[in-house]
C-alpha cells in the first residue's frame, strides 16, 4: 500500500469535512446557549396550566373517590 492511499481521505476530510463539522457544532451549542425561543417559552407556559388543571381534577377525583369507597387507596 501507497501512502497516497492514507493522504487522499485525509485531505478530503480536513477540507471538507472537518470544517463543516465544527461549523454545525459550535452553531448548536450557540443555539443551546441561547436558552428557549419566544415560541417555545409560550408552549412551555401552556403545558404549566394545563398541568396545574391536571392536578386540580386529580385532586377532586381523589376527595369523590375518598367519599364513595374511603378504601380505594388501600385495594391493589
Amino acid at each position: 500500500m501507497s501512502m497516497g492511499f492514507i493522504v487522499g481521505p485525509l485531505i478530503v476530510f480536513l477540507v471538507l469535512v472537518a470544517p463543516l463539522w465544527l461549523i454545525l457544532h459550535y452553531r448548536s451549542k450557540r443555539q443551546t446557549a441561547q436558552g428557549l425561543s419566544g415560541e417555545d417559552t409560550d408552549k412551555l407556559q401552556g403545558l404549566v396550566v394545563r398541568a396545574e388543571q391536571m392536578q386540580q381534577r386529580i385532586v377532586t377525583l381523589e376527595k369523590i373517590l375518598d367519599a364513595e369507597a374511603p378504601h380505594w387507596r388501600q385495594k391493589p
